[in-house]
């Protein structure tokens, strides 16, 4: 796991200060210092920041093909390589290294960049310098696991892992993408492909790139397909399930240093940690709840015979240390699972330079409850799943019905069973769930933003070109594959890996592997989405290995008791104090949501998602438009932990 960053203009003379520069922005992700390297010609700059993983004296980069002529810089791991390098030896290339990332580099000769995307199973980000064709290449892995981000002004073009190296090029011009704020502020997280910085995109999901003469070409390579298996039974459908996930799981399980994993009392990780046996597992909790994940995980694991590590985390650390997360993020991101997931990180890099996790289960097997799950009533249950067997017409019909009618008990779910979801999927934004309220609807933030940050976008409305790819597709796989391409690739990931890398730690998640979603694509969803539970057919494939009703235990991600904080009164008084400041009103009725959060303090409404999402845009845009130059001294740097470790010559044990 490392940092990648590069740049092409001609207009820099001194390209060795500049990506030298813009390296230290990113050190945290790679901070062995011996195994890291730039290359400079006329024409490009490239850069890397080595954490090491694999091959841990001779996998420095960049690493060159046979003559010199193409070189590489990979962030990522490729968990097929030894099988890919057998192939590639016995074509005649020479290795170097016995790192995964001169597959890639020898791939690209012998099959080009698409011919080598179709057989790698990994996570990555990698760019190859073709000085033959004076071209720079790139690729992102097929989910967007690892980040790639890319500016291009036709003149400048920068690639590279974090937006903030970006900063430190002197081309490169800074300044807030407003149509963004309100992106953000309806899903806690900005779902545009422009990022908040103007002119910057996120590279998408899936895709390569070819730049030459100032031109970029982006080419897909990978993509969800939803041919369903209607002829294989239930049982082996299980049996299917374990099998694949048991080999991918095997297969992030390779590393040259130590490997645990992260363990709370859900299934996904449980899966995990119970195929994976490692030495060390890590969970952690909260000293005032809403609930105590850490016991459940402790109990699992002692029965594992695992080593149990737990970290308690207070609102008091929370508060101190949550600008230096915005930091990291590049984007601000006001999802709350951020905080126990930087707390956890930090414990787990004391013992181990590689964690497993379980992200993506709920996406690839159906595990949400706005994919149908919005009834616990039976009757109603049945009757919805009766009514979504009619034809598409009454279905339509009956949709339209049910909507304008007073809301009643069921009416969600019944709607939600006879409309196509194009009409009113609007992903994680809300949570049907009066314990858990929803962030910003459209209108709601065009009430409180100033006139140039009000668009008429919507949530939905961003998500209607995706839903046309899979408008065949059954429905729930067609929220499955908005979730995919919007929850997961901008929110779900982005934190799992500006989080963990800020503590010098990679993160795998092997449900995120090519062949486990190649599978769960082909599985019916009334397999997935039953009467008993979300995900019902990959929980019993969990319950091969797990203890009895383990795999049944409801869903609760990062339980964050930001309810608990935001009425307690030296923590209001903090985000209080954030709401009150003059340039606040650059962007809100600062009475508006000065109000908002004094209803909520004192138990008018439950306006936590809202007031933290505003919160966290506040803090973030301090940080890195107000107070930018303070902000690196205060948080470009290596963690305390890690540079422990450096000093004791144990970064990599």
């Amino acid at each position: 796991m490392c940092g990648i960053i590069a740049f092409s203009d001609e207009t820099i003379t001194d390209k060795k200060t500049v990506i030298e520069d813009m390296m230290e922005m990113i050190r945290h992700r790679g901070p062995n210092l011996e195994g890291g390297g730039h290359y400079l010609n006329d024409q490009v700059a490239l850069g890397f920041c080595r954490l090491s993983i694999i091959d841990l004296q001779g996998g420095g980069q960049p690493i060159y093909n046979e003559d010199g002529s193409i070189l590489i810089i990979f962030n990522g791991e490729i968990y097929n390589y030894q099988a890919l390098r057998k192939e590639l030896l016995a074509a005649g290339h020479i290795f170097k290294t016995k790192a995964d990332t001169e597959v890639l580099l020898h791939g690209y000769e012998e099959w080009g960049m698409a011919g080598t995307l179709k057989r790698v199973r990994g996570m990555f980000a990698y760019l190859i310098w073709d000085d033959n064709k004076k071209t720079l290449f790139g690729a992102r892995d097929f989910f967007g696991i690892k980040p790639l981000y890319y500016y291009d002004n036709g003149a400048t073009f920068i690639v590279g892992s974090e937006i903030k190296a970006f900063l430190k090029h002197p081309n490169f011009k800074k300044e807030l993408n407003k149509n963004a704020l309100k992106s953000y502020l309806m899903n806690q997280y900005n779902d545009l492909p422009e990022t908040f910085f103007k002119n910057v995109y996120r590279f998408p999901a899936g895709h390569w790139f070819e730049r030459h003469d100032q031109e970029t070409q982006i080419h897909e390579y990978w993509d969800a397909k939803y041919d369903i298996n209607y002829e294989r039974t239930p049982e082996e459908t299980v049996k299917a399930i374990d099998q694949t996930i048991q080999d991918s799981v095997k297969m992030h399980n390779i590393a040259d240093v130590p490997v645990g994993s992260f363990l709370s009392e859900g299934v996904d990780s449980s899966y995990v940690t119970s195929l994976l046996r490692p030495k060390e597992v890590f969970s952690v909790n909260f000293d005032n709840g809403p609930y105590d994940e850490a016991s459940a995980a402790k109990a699992l694991s002692d029965q594992e015979g695992l080593h149990f590590n737990a970290t308690t985390v207070s609102g008091d650390a929370a508060f101190h240390d949550f600008a230096e997360m915005q930091y990291h993020m590049d984007e601000p991101d006001g999802n709350p699972s951020l905080i126990p997931l930087w707390y956890l990180c930090r414990l787990a890099r004391k013992k181990v330079t590689v964690a497993l996790s379980g992200e993506g289960a709920d996406e690839l097997f159906a595990g949400y409850v706005n994919y149908g799950m919005h009834s616990h009533h039976q009757l109603i249950k049945v009757f919805a799943n009766g009514l979504a067997k009619l034809p598409t017409g009454a279905r339509a019909h009956l949709a339209r019905s049910i909507k304008k009618m007073p809301n009643f008990p069921g009416k969600t779910h019944l709607y939600t069973h006879t409309a196509v979801p194009s009409a009113f999927y609007v992903g994680e934004s809300v949570i049907y769930d009066p314990d858990q309220p929803t962030i910003f609807t459209s209108a709601q933030a065009n009430r409180l933003l100033q006139a140039p940050y009000r668009n008429d976008s919507t949530v939905n409305g961003v998500y209607q070109q995706d839903f046309k790819k899979v408008a065949n597709a059954e429905a729930v796989k067609q929220m499955q594959y908005i979730d995919l391409h919007h929850f997961m690739l901008n929110d779900i990931l982005q934190k799992a890996d500006k989080i963990s890398m800020a503590h010098s730690l990679e993160l795998r998640v092997p449900f995120l592997d090519k062949k486990v979603a190649e599978l769960a694509n082909t599985i019916p969803s009334d397999l997935l989405l039953t009467k008993n539970d979300t995900k019902d057919i990959f929980r019993q494939a969990a319950a091969r290995h797990l203890p009895e009703d383990w795999a049944t235990r409801p869903k609760l991600g990062f339980p964050v008791p930001i309810k608990t904080w935001l009425r307690e009164e030296k923590y209001f008084q903090q985000v209080k104090a954030v709401f009150s400041q003059d340039w606040v009103r650059e962007f809100f009725d600062r009475d508006q949501i000065l109000g908002l959060l004094v209803d909520n303090f004192n138990g008018k409404v439950d306006a936590r998602r809202q007031i933290w999402t505003i919160y966290t845009f506040l803090v973030w845009y301090q940080l890195y438009f107000r107070d930018f130059d303070q902000t690196v001294k205060d948080y470009a740097h290596v963690q305390p932990e890690v540079q422990a470790l450096m000093a004791s010559g144990k970064l990599t044990n």
